[in-house]
């Protein structure tokens, strides 16, 4: 193993927040703005979409990555030969407080390798949010990443100074984590600290987001099995979010055609899969995969269904309950509370009342407009 030891703090940043990208979530956004990046500069900050929907930048790194544990996956792993290094806290709460102050962001999402024990490095992620909490009275937001392993005590500081934690499920089940890991116990190292963290975020005066991260492809996993644990981890444990990360592998393309490739939508599916979830009120039941357990990477999965639901269709948009509106390909929450809104003003009589974009267009042999005339030329040369 290599250390670096000589560093500066800038050099130690540009390691570890292109080491960051690792344990980022969500590389699949809905805008180009949302997604990942691996620029040249400005690799400890990325963007993210504010509560009340604009956007803005997160100041993100690792605090070390240096680690014990073995995560087959990992680039990081105890035995990659790579350059290693660690902040200091003082110094990363000087670099973030620049920023912070200067304007460039809004927060800090904070993480770590595995410095020698698990509780040993929550000490020092919590240490960093305290500081900044007790010394410098910082009141902005701050997500800590909760290692697996953890203590109960450590757990329940880490909420204490956070406005959002995240421990990674990494994968859907016992069985394939093993094949990942030799160090980790699914249930002693993951699920109970997860049940942990969601107990004391209810029984807590404090409004704490907790979220959590499935890592895709790394294990054989299905998409069957992922989608599985999403949906029970929302309605028995009630996360906040679901993330989903592509494995990675550092020296592969990431060419549409390629595995990489292939792995990124994956992923992206997965997203849309979550969507359906918590926006449209889809169930398990309504997901649809292939003989091998893999949802459909041509077709996204809303259109899957409705493929395999004529019955369901033409719907009426004049008469339509909302969430017959949203089983339409095409039309998402924004277009069909609009839809609503606009049929109580009058009766929709054509394409030409609903088009609010061209992902509208999908709706189009979907839809019914109870015999009204429908201007079909004007839909389809949009």
């Amino acid at each position: 193993m290599f250390i670096n030891s000589k560093p500066d703090t800038f050099e130690k940043l540009q390691i570890l927040s292109r080491d960051s990208q690792y344990d980022l979530a969500c590389a699949c956004g809905s805008t180009k703005d949302e997604h990942r990046t691996r620029s040249s500069t400005g690799k400890w900050i990325y963007p993210v979409t504010l509560p009340n929907g604009g956007t803005s930048l997160l100041f993100k790194t690792l605090i070390s990555n240096v680690c014990s544990s073995d995560c087959k996956y990992c680039p990081l792993k105890g035995n990659a030969d790579i350059p290693r290094c660690t902040l200091g806290t003082d110094e990363l709460i000087k670099t973030f407080l620049d920023y912070y102050n200067n304007g460039e962001v809004f927060g800090l999402f904070l993480s770590s390798g595995i410095i020698g024990t698990t509780d040993a490095t929550m000490e020092r992620l919590i240490a960093c949010a305290d500081t900044l909490r007790r010394k410098h009275h910082f009141k902005g937001y701050i997500h800590l990443k909760i290692l697996p392993g953890s203590s109960a005590a450590a757990i329940e500081k880490a909420i204490s100074v956070s406005n959002a934690v995240s421990l990674n499920i990494e994968t859907p089940g016992k069985e394939f984590l093993e094949k990942l890991s030799t160090k980790k116990d699914f249930m002693r190292d993951i699920v109970e600290p997860v049940k942990l963290i969601s107990k004391l975020i209810r029984n807590s005066e404090k409004r704490v987001k907790q979220t959590t991260q499935f890592i895709v492809g790394a294990a054989g996993e299905t998409d069957r099995h992922i989608v599985n644990y999403t949906k029970a981890l929302y309605d028995r444990i009630g996360l906040e979010r679901v993330y989903f990360s592509a494995y990675q592998n550092p020296s592969a393309p990431a060419e549409p055609q390629s595995e990489a490739g292939q792995q990124l939508m994956r992923e992206h599916r997965l997203y849309q899969v979550d969507f359906l979830f918590r926006k449209y009120g889809f169930e398990q039941s309504d997901i649809i995969y292939d003989k091998s357990g893999l949802l459909s990477m041509d077709v996204d999965p809303k259109e899957a269904w409705a493929k395999n639901h004529p019955e369901f269709f033409p719907v009426n948009v004049n008469t339509a309950k909302r969430y017959e509106l949203l089983r339409v390909p095409g039309l998402g929450p924004v277009a069909v509370d609009r839809i609503l809104e606009r049929r109580k003003l009058a009766k929709l009589s054509s394409y030409d009342d609903i088009i609010f974009s061209k992902k509208t267009l999908k709706s189009a042999k979907y839809l019914d407009f109870g015999g009204c005339m429908q201007n079909k030329t004007f839909l389809f040369n949009f």
